[in-house]
């Protein structure tokens, strides 16, 4: 009975030993080092473009017979951040808000065609006809004047800062028949930028 004892006096004795040795590893710090970093800053971008100072796209026209053209210029600026914002692609969607054959007939129905002035076009009218004093590209050969998300080619303002002057031109084909005699369409032009493709910065 008295080795039996002895030996668990013994086994209490040495828990109690690692208990207390176990405790006393917390009370030791390690050495530790740091250094504080520079400030990085960051920011985002902006896609955005606004109508300029040119805008005749909200004037009428009335009484179109076939071989008619109805010429309105338009300026589009990309007002982004310059030197951030430069987007990818810029595209036109329209739809007719009031619609006749005069924009849902694709073959004689009007046909839009639109061009790009490195200046602004030089005005004459009413009725308004246009001139480019400098370099004239295609920004959209002719095609029915209904479409959503047509690219739009030739365009400088994909660069923030810059500006494209355009010029929309609707033909009433001469070939139109006596079904779009007395017809009204409203027509809604929206241009839309597109982001530039992500990369690295």
């Amino acid at each position: 009975m008295r080795f039996s004892f002895g030996t668990k006096l013994l086994l209490t004795c040495a828990i109690v030993g690692v208990a207390a040795s176990v405790a006393g590893l917390g009370t030791y710090a390690s050495f530790t080092s740091s250094t504080p970093a520079k400030a990085q800053n960051l920011s985002s971008g902006t896609v955005s473009i606004a109508l300029g100072t040119a805008d005749r796209l909200t004037v009428a026209a009335a009484d179109l017979v076939p071989g008619d053209t109805i010429q309105r210029a338009v300026d589009i600026t990309n007002n982004g951040s310059p030197g951030t914002s430069s987007v990818g692609s810029i595209t036109l969607t329209t739809t007719a808000t009031t619609s006749s054959l005069l924009d849902s007939d694709t073959t004689n129905g009007l046909q839009m065609q639109i061009d790009n002035c490195s200046m602004a076009w030089t005005e004459a009218g009413p009725p308004y006809t246009y001139t480019c004093p400098g370099t004239q590209a295609v920004v959209l050969a002719s095609q029915p004047v209904i479409g959503a998300n047509i690219p739009l080619a030739n365009m400088t303002s994909v660069t923030a800062g810059d500006t494209d002057h355009l010029r929309v031109t609707l033909t009433f084909p001469t070939a139109a028949p006596n079904t779009l005699q007395g017809l009204s369409s409203v027509i809604d032009y929206t241009f839309t930028a597109e982001q530039r493709t992500a990369g690295s910065q």
